[in-house]
């Protein structure tokens, strides 16, 4: 990963760009990562890391070189 990683909240930009009908499960956690800045900040209660976790298992079914780049952004920042 980079040495200065994206906002959480700029890469929840960049998603909503590229997939066009986010799963339905994965929404909550777009959502949440769109107030979120960096992977230790919290959401309420919850830690980022854990955001980030749900939205990748939720996010299964996206595919394709952007979902790949992203996704592969998203683990290096956990």
């Amino acid at each position: 990963m980079a040495s200065n990683p994206r906002p959480l909240s700029v890469i929840a930009v960049d998603i909503r760009a590229h997939w066009a009908k986010p799963n339905f499960a994965a929404i909550p956690y777009l959502e949440a990562m769109e107030s979120l800045h960096w992977i230790d900040d919290y959401y309420y209660n919850d830690p980022a890391s854990s955001i980030v976790r749900y939205f990748l298992g939720n996010a299964t079914t996206w595919r394709g070189e952007d979902a790949r780049r992203i996704k592969a952004e998203l683990k290096g920042m956990l």
